[in-house]
C-alpha cells in the first residue's frame, strides 16, 4: 500500500511540476506540465546590453517602462537611474503635419538618409487615438519597412495610455533608453493633431511641421498655435507637377514666418522643399537643422531648453500623480459623481461641489 500511496503522490507532484522522487528515481514533469516560473528581471544585465545597442534589449526595457505592473513600475526606475548618465546625447526632433501630408513617407526617406550616413536613428510616436482604442499606431513598422529593417534603426509603435499625458510620459522614458542605446537621432511623430503637438514640442529640441503646396488653402485649416511651434516648415510632395507650386509656397511661408513670433528665441524658422519619392531636399533638412543645433548651443539656449523642460515634466508628473491618487480611490470616484448628478440637477454650485470634495481647502 505505501509503494502505491507513494507512486500516487510521485505522480500527482509530477503532474503539478514538482520534482518527486521514488524507487531511488528522481521524476521530472514534461514541459508541458511543469509550472512556468516567474520570469526574474537581471537589470544590470539589461542595463549593460540596453548600452551595447541590443535591439531586443532595448524593446525588453522599453515593454518594462510600459508595464502597469507596480513592481514593474519600480524596477523600470530603477533602470532608468543607472542608465540616466548615459542619455541626453541625441539631438530630439518632433515631426507632425496636416492630413494627407505624408509624414510617414517623410520620416522613412529622412530616417533611412540619416542612417545611411552613419546615425543610429530611433523613431518613436505619440498617438491620441490610442488612448481612446487602447491600441497603438496601426501598422507603424509596416508603414516604414525599409527604415524598420536598417541596422541603424530603431522603430517603436507607440505605447497605449489611459491619457495623452500618459503616452508622453512613456515616451520621454522611452526617449531616454534609446538614447542610452546609442541612438543619436530620435524623431517623435505626432500621429494625431491637435493637444500632441504641444507635448511633443516639450519634448524636443528641432519642430518640423510637414505641409502641402498652397499656402493659403492650408493656413485656412491650421492653427496659428502650431506654425508658431515650428522650428522648421517643409512643403512636402515637391516633385512633378507640384515642383513649382512647393516653390511657391515656400515663398509664401518665408514671408508669414517673418511675422510670427519665432519658436525658439533667437533662430528664424525656415521653409523648405522636400520630395521623400525624388530624394530631393532631405539633406538640406538635416544641414537646417545642424545648423540649428549650432547655434543654440554656441547661444546656451540648447540646455536651457532641456533644463526647462525636464522641469516641466517633473511638474506635470505631480500633476498626473495627484489625479491618479485621488481618483484611484472608489469612494472618491463615487462621490464625484453623486456630486456631478447634484450640479446637473441645479441642487450646488460647481464651487460647492468642489468644496464638498475638497473641505479643507475650503
Amino acid at each position: 500500500m505505501r509503494d502505491e500511496k507513494s507512486a500516487e503522490e510521485t505522480a500527482l507532484h509530477v503532474m503539478k511540476g514538482i520534482e518527486s522522487k521514488h524507487d531511488g528515481m528522481t521524476y521530472v514533469a514534461p514541459k508541458k506540465f511543469r509550472k512556468k516560473q516567474k520570469q526574474q528581471i537581471d537589470l544590470p544585465q539589461l542595463a549593460s546590453e540596453v548600452r551595447e545597442g541590443n535591439r531586443t534589449s532595448l524593446s525588453k526595457a522599453i515593454t518594462l517602462i510600459e508595464s502597469s505592473n507596480p513592481d514593474h513600475k519600480v524596477l523600470a526606475q530603477k533602470l532608468l537611474q543607472d542608465l540616466l548618465p548615459y542619455t541626453g546625447n541625441s539631438i530630439r526632433i518632433g515631426i507632425t503635419g496636416v492630413p494627407g501630408a505624408g509624414k510617414s513617407t517623410f520620416i522613412e526617406a529622412f530616417g533611412t538618409m540619416l542612417c545611411d550616413m552613419g546615425k543610429k536613428v530611433a523613431v518613436l510616436a505619440i498617438d491620441p487615438s490610442s488612448t481612446i482604442s487602447g491600441g497603438s499606431v496601426l501598422g507603424d513598422k509596416t508603414r516604414m519597412e525599409n527604415l524598420s529593417r536598417h541596422e541603424n534603426a530603431f522603430v517603436r509603435p507607440s505605447p497605449s495610455a489611459g491619457t495623452l499625458g500618459g503616452v508622453h510620459k512613456k515616451t520621454r522614458e522611452t526617449m531616454l533608453l534609446c538614447e542610452a542605446a546609442g541612438y543619436d537621432v530620435i524623431l517623435i511623430e505626432t500621429v494625431g493633431v491637435g493637444q500632441s503637438e504641444t507635448y511633443v514640442r516639450g519634448m524636443v529640441d528641432f519642430f518640423l511641421l510637414l505641409v502641402l503646396t498652397g499656402a493659403g488653402d492650408e493656413l485656412q485649416g491650421m492653427k496659428k498655435g502650431i506654425m508658431e511651434l515650428a522650428d522648421g516648415i517643409v512643403v512636402h510632395k515637391a516633385d512633378g507637377d507640384n515642383v513649382e507650386k512647393a516653390k511657391k509656397t515656400v515663398s509664401e511661408y518665408k514671408k508669414i514666418l517673418h511675422l510670427l513670433q519665432p519658436a525658439t528665441p533667437g533662430w528664424l524658422s525656415q521653409a523648405l522643399a522636400v520630395s521623400s519619392y525624388e530624394k530631393i531636399g532631405l539633406k538640406d533638412v538635416w544641414e537646417m537643422i545642424g545648423s540649428f543645433e549650432k547655434q543654440m548651443k554656441e547661444s546656451g539656449y540648447w540646455y536651457i531648453r532641456r533644463k526647462e523642460q525636464t522641469s516641466d515634466w517633473f511638474y506635470s508628473m505631480i500633476h498626473d500623480h495627484l489625479i491618479d491618487s485621488f481618483f484611484g480611490k472608489k469612494e472618491n470616484k463615487e462621490l464625484v459623481k453623486r456630486l456631478e448628478e447634484e450640479i446637473l440637477q441645479g441642487k450646488l454650485t460647481v464651487t460647492q461641489g468642489i468644496h464638498q470634495l475638497f473641505p479643507e481647502n475650503g
